[in-house]
């Protein structure tokens, strides 16, 4: 099976488990729901009942918003004028690749969100393996799975933190100043610092393979070991290089199909009555797109191995 077929029938599989995108979704909205009261308490004590609240209800009051950020703490830090519309994602993108903290609220997200994951991933890929209606038998793989998904996040966590800990640090810290040492010309370290950053994504990109491709035989194989799932992975993809980096790349480009398709309809601040309800629909339209794409390359991955695999 060539990479597009494979995604083709990722795309299939995934538009025939509407219920699985629904669930992902939900969840997603459930850990983020509570962060976003926390906010928006701290916003509603600031603006009260001024004159900035209106300002602020009608569009951007970015003099506001810089004041609100300069005296935010914990997770009302992340409100500032980054975060309307498309820049939010932007600023994301940017925070991760610049492998910046966040505050303490949004890493226990992160990592409340994490344990979830490892929760339904097992019946999300059992799901995509069947290739047919199971939904009696989704919660039941789930559970099945769990364990060894706990087991795979604390290894894909030591993964993680070797390169953002010290193989980040060094590419930007340490070897990106003396690249550009003696550089006059700013487009020059820009370029450096692009294809640092080039390199940083693709080695995550093949850290990511590994561990999806470990996911899905885990539970294709009912692999019980983590490390012998790894290897298998790896063995995988050493044997179809071309085909499991294709469908990485054709999933990758879906992403960044709905970033661009959001980026033309994201809103922008303001409004109020009726009027937000268009751009919460749009959001979560974009949320839910996001997450479709996420399981997306659960479902062609699964495909591309199950007929490469037999």
């Amino acid at each position: 099976m060539h990479s597009f077929n494979a995604w083709r029938d990722g795309v299939r599989r995934v538009a025939s488990a509407p219920a699985v995108v629904a669930v992902i979704w939900i969840t997603t909205m459930l850990v983020s729901v509570p962060l976003t009261l926390t906010i928006r308490q701290d916003v509603a004590t600031s603006l009260g009942n001024s004159m900035a609240a209106d300002a602020a209800a009608r569009g951007m009051n970015y003099e506001w918003m810089q004041e609100f950020d300069a005296h935010a703490t914990g997770i009302a830090s992340t409100f500032r004028p980054t975060i309307v519309g498309f820049a939010a994602v932007l600023d994301n993108l940017g925070a991760y690749l610049d492998n910046l903290r966040p505050p303490r609220a949004i890493v226990a997200a992160v990592a409340a969100y994490a344990m979830v994951w490892a929760f339904l991933t097992g019946g999300v890929i059992d799901r995509y393996a069947a290739d047919r209606n199971r939904r009696s038998g989704f919660l039941s793989a789930c559970g099945r799975y769990f364990f060894r998904f706990v087991r795979l996040a604390i290894v894909t966590a030591i993964l993680y933190a070797v390169l953002f800990g010290l193989l980040h640090r060094w590419m930007f810290d340490d070897l990106y100043p003396r690249l550009v040492a003696g550089v006059s010309v700013e487009r020059t370290a820009f370029f450096v610092r692009l294809s640092l950053y080039a390199v940083f994504v693709l080695l995550l990109a093949v850290v990511n393979i590994v561990i999806d491709f470990a996911k899905i035989r885990a539970v294709v194989e009912d692999r019980r070991s983590v490390l012998v799932a790894l290897a298998a992975s790896w063995r995988f993809i050493r044997r179809n290089s071309g085909s499991a980096m294709g469908v990485y790349i054709l999933d990758a480009m879906s992403f960044l199909l709905v970033l661009v398709l959001y980026s033309f309809v994201a809103p922008s601040a303001g409004g109020t009555g009726v009027m937000v309800w268009p751009a919460v629909l749009i959001g979560q339209a974009y949320v839910a797109g996001r997450v479709s794409v996420r399981l997306l390359f659960f479902a062609s991955e699964v495909a591309l191995f199950q007929n490469r695999h037999h």
